[in-house]
């Protein structure tokens, strides 16, 4: 029986066992079996297999299996100019964005993108159904001014992808089903400054159907610190994806993705204007990257948001109704000042100009 390798074999990383294979058994056999985090992980072991887990053809291969909308000759380009091609859009897109990001002034450090390029996929069990490139030029007038908020529709996709079949009689059901299956991911990439962020929380924070069509919303949120100070109606912003499915052409038992959108709120509930959003996202492109949790907690903190922002509104609301109570007694006092007043003198004035 073949006794273990030596201890300080393993302690200088193992070099001396791993080189004994082959470098073309490694990879095909090996490094090509590995997701993006464990070929990250590998690299740190030595510095023999980070020679061989860096190359671009792995990473190239890892980011287009786990985002089918990369296969887009403009993206291809855009990554082509990452310091580290596809290595170093997976470190910028993969891991989520870190929550509370540092606070300078970005409006006056950095000069906000004139172009936005969003790529976009949609997971039934982990499969991919829908993906999407577009391309935005953000340096208008008229961007800059309206409410941010992005719509794709997922009507004229030439991909060819499979529908989601009903998998319960039981709406309630199939809609946790549909909360627990079906994931996102919006990658925004700005090509000028080669960065990129991830928007889209992975999984679901609600589900429900549309009031009026009986659509299905998925909804998915990425919570995070605003440009204001605390108590500002941007104290916190909230990023959300919402992935509307419905039937197509009468097939009954299968849905498909109709269309995608994405919008800024603050927590007031009103609109982040494209100017504020890019803000918004320059931060978020700038901040540091979290690999704990894979996405875990994302739903917890949506609904602290949710939840902020209805006591927020209950807040103002009272005090518009002290507002309220405050203006009709200065009426009723301005009425009685002038019955009091006015009204016992007003006869003799009356009579100084007749």
């Amino acid at each position: 029986m073949a006794s273990p390798p030596p201890s300080s074999s393993i302690a200088k990383g193992g070099d001396g066992i791993i080189t004994t294979l082959h470098p073309d058994i490694i990879r095909a056999l090996i490094l090509t079996r590995l997701d993006g985090p464990d070929l990250a992980s590998t690299a740190c072991v030595s510095s023999y297999l980070r020679s061989l887990s860096t190359e671009e053809n792995l990473w190239r291969d890892i980011c287009c299996s786990t985002w089918p909308s990369l296969d887009h000759p403009r993206l291809k380009q855009v990554i082509s100019t990452f310091p580290y091609g596809h290595r170093s859009f997976f470190s910028e897109s993969f891991p989520f964005p870190n929550p509370q990001p540092p606070k300078p002034n970005v409006r006056g450090s950095l000069a906000l993108a004139t172009e936005l390029i969003s790529a976009v996929d949609i997971y039934y069990h982990g499969n991919p159904i829908y993906s999407k490139v577009v391309e935005m030029e953000t340096s208008s007038s008229w961007f800059l001014s309206t409410p941010f908020r992005l719509n794709l529709l997922g009507v004229d996709n030439p991909a060819p992808r499979s529908p989601i079949k009903y998998g319960s009689s039981n709406d309630d059901t199939w809609l946790k089903h549909l909360e627990e299956n079906l994931s996102s991911s919006w990658i925004i990439v700005d090509p000028t400054r080669e960065k990129a962020v991830n928007m889209s929380s992975k999984r679901a924070v609600s589900v429900d159907r549309h009031w009026l069509t009986g659509d299905v919303q998925v909804r998915y949120g990425r919570v995070m610190e605003g440009d204001e100070g605390w108590g500002s109606s941007r104290e916190l912003v909230a990023c959300g994806v919402v992935v509307t499915c419905g039937e197509k052409g009468g097939e009954g038992e299968k849905m498909h993705v109709r269309e995608v959108c994405m919008r800024m709120e603050d927590m007031d509930g009103k609109g982040l204007s494209g100017e504020e959003s890019l803000v918004i996202l320059e931060r978020a492109m700038g901040s540091g990257r979290s690999w704990k949790g894979k996405g875990k907690g994302e739903k917890e903190k949506y609904e602290e948001f949710m939840a902020k922002k209805r006591e927020r509104k209950e807040r103002n609301s009272k005090k518009d109704r002290v507002w309220d109570l405050i203006c009709i007694f200065s009426i009723f006092a301005a009425c009685g000042a002038f019955w009091w007043f006015v009204l016992p003198i007003l006869p003799s004035l009356l009579m100084k100009f007749v």
